[in-house]
Formats: structure tokens, C-alpha cells, sequence
């Protein structure tokens, strides 16, 4: 990943924009050494509904309160 100070990514925006098209890798802008932004690549990949339901983890009940044993048992 390239690092660019913000006067250099002002006057060579384009050319910069054109090489982050070809590459597809991304560039950080800096401002006195800081990162200030980011520059990525477009992707048109969406997240579809449902994609990261395998990942999550579904508890049965959250709501009602521990009984005491459950309480000690989680100590």
C-alpha cells in the first residue's frame, strides 16, 4: 500500500486515480505524516442478505432473567 502526502495526491490526482484503477491497489493520503484518507479501488460486489447468517450465533432466550443455578455456573 502506497503512501502519498495530500500536495502530491492534488497535483496527480488523475494519474493516481487511473493507477489505482489498473492495480486495484489501494493509496493513503497523509497530512504531515498522518493518514488522513484512504483511496480504494470501486468494487460492485454487495453483501447480499443472509450471506453471513452461518456466522452468527442465534441464542434461544436473552432476555429473561439467569435462574441461580445458571448464575453460579457462569462465575
Amino acid at each position: 500500500m502506497k503512501t502519498l502526502a495530500i500536495s502530491d495526491f492534488k497535483a496527480h490526482a488523475l494519474k493516481i486515480l487511473d493507477r489505482i484503477e489498473k492495480t486495484k491497489e489501494s493509496v493513503i493520503v497523509t497530512r504531515r505524516g498522518k493518514p488522513l484518507a484512504e483511496v480504494i479501488p470501486f468494487s460492485t460486489k454487495k453483501i447480499l442478505p443472509g450471506k453471513l447468517s452461518d456466522a452468527l450465533v442465534f441464542e434461544k432466550d436473552i432476555v429473561s432473567p439467569l435462574t441461580e443455578e445458571s448464575w453460579n455456573a457462569c462465575k
